[in-house]
């Protein structure tokens, strides 16, 4: 996939002004006037202001560029690309390949912007860009609405430089802003709203479907970040919702039809697994590049050898991964995932979430009792799932249940991190002496050889801190679960 030119996080503030609101110039020097012409682009039902995505080509002394910005927690993250002017280049709509699912792009609306503004620097560089936009809403050469905002940008400032940028804006007269893109306030479109958790005393249908609402609007929103492969954080996310999802079913089978659940977690299973690939590489990258820095000078010269190798396995597995999620098998079942959430196939509507929890808690307080902390490593692993498990049945109940269930989910986090820390440490020590056959030389040899050793005693520690962590939980469970 061809990168964007540019990348930028923005973070910004968006004001109501006047059409004669004039900045004080004790903030900055003067920008550059600037005259914009953007055109806006989504589907016909408007799919991607759906998810909070503007599509737009925007020209500035007759140079074009295409801009995509996608929301990254309070921020929205926009990306640059050269393209053609009356179509996006292909990189650009690969990245909406979940929000389209096949529907055409079409205009929806033209901005022309006039921009005056100041360039705010502090005393360790530049803080922010302060602008006031001038738009007008055009349909050819008539405009049909005028618009008036003033924004500022951070371009090397902090959050408390925004907050007092913000006081000093207020002073001269700005006043509360619309936080919509220009283009939704000149369309009236809105902006998408978190699904929120269903109230306690829903049914626990409800709460099964609120559950599953979210995590599928996660899923969506961290799919163009994983296709866009710059932060390996919407990787985890995304595969992280794809863990709820298949959880949130099987927890909740009691009260599905068995043949549906299966079906959908079956196919949520395969797209983990797609993800799984990669992020699990990205964790034994990450912690062996740690790792590797406290070598010496020759070892990690050596070591580097080594971490060619898996580097170039994880192109390989981000290759399988694109092409599973540029398939139809993938489409169908974002389909699936959806209309499962909004009405999953019942077979048992009196079911109790909270009895589902506590089912599984007791049949991980089962495995614990056979096992223990000295369980071999694969049993270990097995344990860490029945965690996991109860963690989500947990979840699916908290809602109904309260702050009892919120302090055992807690915990519960606490000792699947710990496993999870365990399982790390098994996995890198069979990748570790898997590579002591693909890598030559002894100083090579005698640096996979101390990491080796490392994995175990990491393994050593978590098995010493398991006990008192499970003791934790079992309290827990009792306030939560009785």
């Amino acid at each position: 996939m061809t990168l964007p030119s540019k990348q930028t996080l923005e973070r910004e503030i968006k004001l109501r002004v006047k059409r004669n609101f004039t900045l004080p110039p004790c903030l900055g020097t003067p920008l550059p006037p600037r005259l914009l012409l953007s055109t806006y682009y989504d589907t016909e039902d408007y799919r991607l202001a759906a998810a909070g995505i503007t599509l737009r080509r925007r020209i500035e002394a007759r140079q074009g560029v295409w801009q995509l910005k996608i929301p990254r927690d309070a921020a929205r993250l926009e990306l640059e690309f050269s393209g053609g002017r009356l179509r996006p280049p292909e990189s650009l709509t690969k990245l909406l390949f979940a929000h389209l699912r096949g529907q055409p792009l079409k205009q929806i609306a033209r901005l022309r912007t006039r921009r005056r503004g100041l360039h705010m620097v502090g005393a360790e560089g530049p803080l922010a860009d302060v602008v006031v936009d001038s738009v007008s809403a055009l349909d050819g050469r008539r405009v049909l609405q005028h618009l008036y905002e003033l924004e500022v940008e951070l371009t090397g400032g902090s959050e408390k430089d925004l907050s007092q940028i913000e006081k000093v804006l207020r002073e001269a007269g700005a006043q509360e802003g619309d936080h919509r893109p220009k283009v939704f306030q000149v369309l009236g479109l809105k902006l998408p709203v978190p699904v929120a958790q269903a109230p306690p005393e829903a049914p626990p249908v409800e709460h099964l479907k609120a559950m599953l609402q979210i995590e599928v609007q996660q899923l969506l929103a961290h799919d163009p970040g994983t296709r866009l492969g710059t932060d390996q954080e919407d990787l985890h996310q995304m595969r992280v919702a794809t863990r709820r999802l298949r959880a949130y079913l099987r927890a909740a089978q009691p009260m599905l039809v068995p043949d549906w659940t299966s079906t959908i977690r079956s196919e949520l299973a395969w797209l983990g697994s797609a993800l799984g690939l990669v992020r699990d590489l990205d964790v034994l990258l990450g912690y062996l590049d740690r790792e590797c820095a406290t070598l010496d000078p020759s070892e990690r010269r050596a070591f580097g050898r080594v971490l060619s190798v898996l580097q170039r396995e994880r192109v390989e597995a981000r290759a399988v991964l694109l092409q599973a999620l540029e398939s139809n098998r993938y489409l169908a079942l974002l389909d699936r995932a959806a209309a499962a959430a909004h009405s999953p196939a019942v077979a048992d509507a009196a079911v109790s979430l909270m009895d589902i929890a506590r089912a599984e808690y007791k049949k991980l307080r089962r495995a614990m009792r056979e096992y223990g902390p000295e369980a071999e490593d694969t049993v270990l692993h097995q344990i860490r799932i029945k965690v996991k498990r109860t963690r989500y049945a947990a979840e699916l109940a908290e809602p109904s249940v309260g702050s009892p269930a919120t302090r055992f989910i807690r915990q519960t986090m606490m000792l699947q991190d710990l496993l999870g820390e365990h399982q790390d440490a098994v996995v890198s020590e069979q990748r570790l002496r898997r590579l002591l056959g693909q890598v030559s030389g002894s100083v090579a040899a005698l640096s996979l050889g101390r990491l080796i050793e490392r994995q175990c005693e990491r393994r050593r520690r978590v098995r010493a801190a398991l006990p008192k962590a499970w003791a934790k939980l079992q309290k827990r469970a009792q306030k939560a679960w009785g």
